[in-house]
């Protein structure tokens, strides 16, 4: 029977895998942009590349994180800890 931890881990690698269609789109729609209104270059496809997608993939990746995080119960573990330490 999957524990709270495991459902928590099966939604995020399923979110993350989602995040990182969404960086791909995202990117691709960058880049088309880019070459409807302009010549593109190699430097500057590897820096949207980099740029767009890296910064999706950081910025929702940590939000997955977070409430992978809350979800598991790693947040109720640290707070149970603090309370002990401080009594």
């Amino acid at each position: 029977m999957p524990t709270n931890r495991d459902n928590a881990a099966a939604d995020f690698r399923r979110v993350m895998k989602l995040i990182i269609v969404f960086g791909i789109i995202f990117t691709m729609g960058a880049l088309a942009y880019l070459a409807a209104t302009g010549e593109l270059y190699l430097h500057m496809v590897v820096a949207v590349i980099g740029g767009v997608f890296i910064s999706v993939l950081l910025g929702c990746g940590l939000f997955a994180a977070a409430f992978f995080s809350d979800k598991s119960g790693h947040d109720q573990n640290v707070t149970d800890a603090t309370k002990q330490r401080d009594e």
